[in-house]
């Protein structure tokens, strides 16, 4: 089952990052570089894989996997927890 309580930034990763002698976007790319690293761990974990083995296929298809469950049973049910009007619209390869 899939850890509904992840947080991808703790208030204190994100502190230290303000803290950091970075310009704006310098702290941005950490945050996102920051969250990146624990999300492809989670996958990794939850795909029972090594991070350093993940392709491409199998990081897109577990978006897949988490956009149809949000899609599907609700935001709460997907591991990534942002809402943005295209997620119930599917783009379809013509």
């Amino acid at each position: 089952m899939l850890d509904q309580s992840l947080q991808f930034l703790t208030p204190e990763e994100s502190a230290d990052v303000d803290k950091a002698l970075l310009t704006s976007p310098e702290k941005f790319l950490a945050r996102l570089t920051l969250s990146t690293a624990k999300l492809l761990k989670y996958i990794a974990r939850d795909l029972d894989t090594p991070v350093e083995q993940l392709t491409n296929a199998q990081i897109i298809s577990w978006f897949e996997k988490d956009a149809k469950l949000k899609r599907e049973q609700g935001v709460n049910a997907s591991v990534l927890k942002w809402e943005a009007p295209e997620v119930n619209q599917l783009s379809e390869p013509d």
